[in-house]
């Protein structure tokens, strides 16, 4: 198991609201139900790639700020979007 896998919780029974806050501030949420052992979102304010398709293959790119999962699987996704149901729950909290 990794780094990542081994968080702890700080804090509990937030919003998705005073999840978010706390994410802008370099904190890492996740719901309380979520199955995956060491599923988290966090901000990445910068992401910088090179594009690998079409015209302009080769050119790197740069992205605005977005909020990256970070899945059971150990893989980080960004562009994660909360579903209807994460943004209205109160089960989110802080994991170090």
């Amino acid at each position: 198991m990794d780094s990542e896998q081994i968080r702890q919780t700080v804090a509990t029974g937030l919003t998705f609201g005073q999840a978010v806050e706390a994410m802008k501030r370099g904190a890492r949420i996740q719901r309380a139900g979520w199955n995956g052992k060491g599923m988290h979102v966090y901000l990445e304010d910068h992401i910088s790639l090179v594009f690998k398709g079409g015209a302009g293959r080769g050119t790197p790119r740069e992205y605005r700020p977005c909020m990256v999962l970070y899945t059971a699987d150990g893989a980080h996704q960004p562009g994660w979007n909360a579903s209807t149901p994460d943004v209205l729950a109160e089960d989110w909290q802080i994991v170090d």
